[in-house]
């Protein structure tokens, strides 16, 4: 199934398809408020404004599964976005993104680009999944990987649109 079928959520409850993105180079995230990775929502947020005009978005998804460190509902979440990286890029409901209840769209995307050894586990909060304009997964990127690490090649795929 094309990730342009997945329905989504807004974090403010919106039902959404993700074909609204057809033709736009997608960075996928789970996030959390209360990781160490939390301060990359300023790098998320920075790729988004430099490169959103471009065909560029970013998605965030919100994800409790790592040691409760996205407790908050959306409205806290969305909250503490706006208000501690001024975040603009489309944020969405809360999801899992492992075990039984994982929303589909990162069942796929784990299962199209795995992680070390072949894992389809999604480890920790910011895992990136680079998504090219057909909306096919190019690349999985590690919590540890910066969001401005990604920019080139996020910009080799908007070349290639």
């Amino acid at each position: 199934m094309s990730i342009y079928n997945y329905e989504v959520e807004t974090i403010k409850g919106e039902k959404k398809t993700l074909s609204e993105y057809k033709g736009q180079v997608l960075l996928i995230v789970n996030t959390a408020s209360k990781c160490g990775f939390t301060p990359q929502y300023k790098e998320l947020q920075k790729l988004y404004d430099e490169l959103g005009g471009k065909g560029f978005t970013v998605l965030g998804f919100p994800c409790n599964q790592f040691m409760g460190q996205e407790p908050g509902d959306n409205d806290d979440i969305e909250s503490f976005c706006e208000i501690n990286y001024g975040v603009k890029f489309p944020m969405h409901s809360k999801v899992d993104v492992n075990g039984e209840n994982a929303h589909p769209l990162f069942v796929d995307l784990a299962s199209q680009a795995p992680g070390l050894l072949g894992s389809k586990a999604i480890k920790w909060n910011f895992t990136k999944f680079l998504v090219n304009s057909k909306g096919e997964v190019v690349e999985r990127f590690s919590p540890n990987t910066s969001p401005s690490d990604i920019k080139p090649k996020i910009e080799q795929l908007l070349e290639e649109v």
